[in-house]
């Protein structure tokens, strides 16, 4: 393994764990309809005898700011959609209407504004872990190398400057992210 493929792998890693911390934020509800909300939910569909992901079984739209609709594909699983969205713990309460499922949106209150800005922090926090695990991995990696020969304490030196400046942006990145959230989750 040379540096550039350490630093590479690094990097990739890194941004990947970016990636995930902005696909957990779509998961928090602003009082806002969207097709995030629901769509990777888990239904376990009983006349499948599987587990899918609610975007695989029906189209999902937003109608209006405030209502997300579910159109299953096969009439035979609404049930089995009702209740993952239900038993999801996500506050909303799902309605059928002729072979449609109707999830209103709350509007939020402000003690549940708190608490999704609580749970963003968290949930940023375990980006910047895997951020920080990420520089270690990358980190020990050189050192084994500079232990073995292959590159010099200067040489050394340099590279973890550059994981550094890696990790930095990284997580600078998740906290512009945490903020836009916030301000989001915090609007009326």
């Amino acid at each position: 393994m040379n540096y550039e493929s350490i630093l590479s792998e690094a990097e990739d890693l890194m941004v990947k764990a970016v990636e995930h911390t902005l696909h957990e934020f779509s998961t928090l509800h602003t009082g806002k309809a969207s097709p995030g909300l629901v769509e990777n939910l888990l239904v376990n569909v009983e006349s499948y005898g599987a587990s899918m992901h609610l975007r695989e079984l029906g189209a999902i739209t937003t109608p209006d700011s405030r209502t997300i609709q579910i159109q299953p594909w096969d009439k035979s699983v609404i049930r089995d959609i009702e209740k993952a969205i239900q038993t999801a713990k996500l506050g909303l309460n799902p309605a059928i209407d002729s072979g449609i499922i109707r999830v209103p949106i709350p509007e939020l209150s402000g003690d549940r504004r708190k608490e999704l800005v609580k749970v963003a922090h968290t949930m940023s926090e375990e980006g910047r872990i895997s951020i920080r695990h990420s520089r270690h991995h990358a980190l020990e990696a050189l050192k084994k190398m500079q232990k073995s020969g292959e590159v010099s304490e200067d040489d050394l030196a340099r590279f973890e400057k550059e994981v550094q400046a890696k990790t930095d942006k990284h997580i600078a990145d998740i906290s512009e992210h945490l903020e836009k959230k916030e301000q989001e989750l915090m609007a009326v």
